[in-house]
C-alpha cells in the first residue's frame, strides 16, 4: 500500500497550520498560481508547472519537489511538476542537505550518473512516484510540445526572461537566494529557512485546488 513518509505527512500538516505567516502580497501572488492552475484544468489532461531560476540549482529544485510531495499529499496527480534554469550548473548541495533535513528520501540515482551534474532521486514515500532532479535549462525540463505555467522562482530569471516559450502563463513567485549565506556558518539554517518558506507557499496553493 502506498503511503507518504509520516515526517513529511507531519510536516504538510504543520505547514497548513502556518498560513497565517504568509505576508497579503504574496497570498495575492498564490491566488493567481491557484487561478492559473484551475484555469487549466479545466482545459486538458494534465497541468504542467514549470519552476523557474537562472541556474536550476536551489529554489527551482526546492519549489519542483514541494509541488510533487503537494499533489501526492492532496490527491492532485494530474499537476506534475518540473523544473529549470536559463542556464544549468547543479542541484546545490546546500539545498539537497536542506531537503534532506526536512525528511526527504534524496539518493544518487542511478539512471544517469554524473559528477558535474549530479541526478538525485526523491522519494517521499513508500509505493509513490520518485521524482529524478537534476539542473537543466527549462525548455528541456519538458518535450517541446507540452505547455506549461512558468513559476518564475527568482527575480533575475524573472527579469532576464521576457519571453518563456511554451508557456501558457507566467507566475513570478520569487524567493530571496540562499546562496547569499554560502560559507558564510549561516548556510545551513538559511537553507533550511529557504526550503521552509517555499514548502509553506506551495502547499497553499495545492490546498485550494
Amino acid at each position: 500500500m502506498a503511503h507518504m513518509e509520516p515526517v513529511l505527512d507531519q510536516l504538510i500538516d504543520q505547514l497548513v497550520e502556518e498560513e497565517n505567516r504568509i505576508p497579503a502580497p504574496r497570498l495575492s501572488i498564490l491566488d493567481s498560481l491557484v487561478h492559473a492552475i484551475r484555469i487549466e484544468q479545466k482545459t486538458r489532461e494534465a497541468v504542467r508547472l514549470n519552476f523557474i531560476c537562472t541556474h536550476n540549482s536551489r529554489r527551482s529544485q526546492m519549489a519542483q519537489i514541494w509541488a510533487h510531495t503537494a499533489a501526492v499529499a492532496f490527491q492532485i496527480p494530474h499537476v506534475k511538476a518540473f523544473s529549470g534554469g536559463t542556464e544549468a550548473t547543479a542541484f546545490h548541495p546546500n539545498a539537497v542537505r536542506a531537503m534532506r533535513t526536512l525528511g526527504f528520501r534524496i539518493s544518487p540515482s542511478d539512471q544517469k550518473p554524473d559528477h558535474i551534474n549530479p541526478h538525485y532521486e526523491i522519494s517521499v514515500g513508500t509505493g509513490l512516484p520518485a521524482l529524478i532532479c537534476f539542473s537543466k535549462r527549462f525548455e528541456q525540463a519538458l518535450p517541446a510540445d507540452m505547455p506549461f505555467i512558468a513559476v518564475m522562482t527568482c527575480s533575475d530569471a524573472d527579469q532576464n526572461c521576457p519571453l518563456v516559450p511554451g508557456a501558457k502563463s507566467r507566475i513570478p513567485l520569487t524567493y530571496e537566494d540562499p546562496k547569499v549565506f554560502d560559507g558564510t556558518g549561516k548556510e545551513q539554517q538559511e537553507y533550511l529557512n529557504t526550503a521552509v518558506n517555499i514548502g509553506r507557499e506551495i502547499t497553499r496553493v495545492f490546498r485550494r485546488l
